[in-house]
């Protein structure tokens, strides 16, 4: 019963949570510190940081997945907290990047916020696969919250049988997440201003 209780005791924390998460970067996303009149020059040195973070990610999930297969719990505890840590990392990188700095426009190889008809041309229908793609991350980021969160209450509550059910959802969503926001970043890097 005591584990089912730790369950129950996270569960407002997993809602609130993954409601509040996507809510804040969603309204911090939209402010720009300059704004404000906080003058801050943009820290256009974090893009190749934070997806090189989302990429670990996707190594360390990788490596954790490997370490549990072969009977390494501790190790695999290790990684998958570890992986939660790189997670708010890029979060916080990836906030910082877009309250100081323009969002930059797929396809916008002259940096003036604005596709022309050349831009447009030249970009053509690999376009459409990087806004799928970009589309895709975005909402499985939302949706691997709360995945993450249950999934981790789960193994701290020792509850493996249910833990293990609900992480063969998760590790694919989440790997999926780590590395389209590297192919993301690939993609967009070369219009950056």
């Amino acid at each position: 019963m005591e584990d089912n209780s730790l369950e129950k005791r996270f569960s407002k924390f997993i809602v609130a949570v993954s409601i509040v998460i996507p809510v804040v970067v969603g309204i911090l996303f939209g402010i720009k510190l300059k704004d404000f009149g906080i003058a801050v020059e943009p820290l256009s040195f974090l893009p190749p940081i934070y997806a090189t973070t989302n990429g670990v990610t996707a190594l360390v999930l990788i490596w954790a997945v490997i370490a549990i297969k072969n009977g390494k719990r501790e190790l695999h505890e290790r990684l998958m907290t570890f992986a939660i840590g790189l997670s708010v990392a890029f979060l916080v990188m990836y906030v910082a990047y877009h309250m100081t700095a323009d969002s930059t426009k797929f396809g916008d190889l002259n940096h003036d916020g604005t596709l022309d008809l050349i831009e447009t041309t030249r970009i053509g229908a690999l376009r459409y696969v990087y806004f799928f793609i970009l589309i895709t991350h975005i909402l499985l980021s939302i949706v691997i919250i709360p995945l993450v969160l249950i999934t981790y209450v789960r193994a701290l509550a020792k509850r493996f049988d249910r833990h293990k059910k609900i992480a063969k959802i998760t590790f694919p969503l989440w790997l999926y997440v780590a590395v389209t926001g590297v192919v993301v970043y690939l993609m967009i890097a070369p219009y950056y201003a």
